[in-house]
């Protein structure tokens, strides 16, 4: 018997404003000759830490909440090369009582021709590092990354 599995699908927002450009290291490449589904989910977290800064951010302050990931979504759809150009959009919704979605679309631009790498969600909760605990959403976060 064999037995399906659903892969995820996930929706990107229409827009972005935040985009990055982050270089694909020779590190950053596996065995296979591409990058490897470990370095995805490093490159979206560079992207969030610059995404954040932006805003005068930082995963261990934002309006005096820190951030942890409750949940992490990648769906592959192309392989990245070294040398290969890469842009990362980022942008946050759904926001809720204690947390928030972060959307990434990774692109790489070569010769004019857009090739989509991978879409990715994380799920960020507010968190008291020194209570360990989850705290309420600041509401200064919501209004400013919305």
């Amino acid at each position: 018997m064999t037995i399906a599995m659903p892969r995820i699908k996930i929706v990107l927002p229409e827009t972005f404003e935040y985009v990055t450009e982050i270089p694909v290291r020779i590190t950053d490449i596996n065995f296979g000759g591409h990058v490897g589904n470990d370095t995805i989910l490093s490159l979206i977290h560079e992207a969030r830490v610059r995404f954040l800064s932006s805003f005068g951010y930082s995963e261990l302050n934002i309006e005096g909440a820190g951030l942890i990931m409750a949940d992490a979504g990648i769906e592959y759809t192309h392989e990245l090369l070294y040398g290969q150009p890469l842009r990362i959009k980022v942008k946050a919704e759904n926001f809720g009582r204690a947390g928030f979605d972060i959307y990434y679309l990774l692109e790489s631009v070569k010769d004019g021709i857009t090739t989509t790498i991978a879409k990715a969600k994380t799920g960020m909760v507010c968190f008291d590092y020194k209570q360990k605990k989850v705290i309420s959403l600041p509401e200064e976060v919501k209004q400013r990354l919305c």
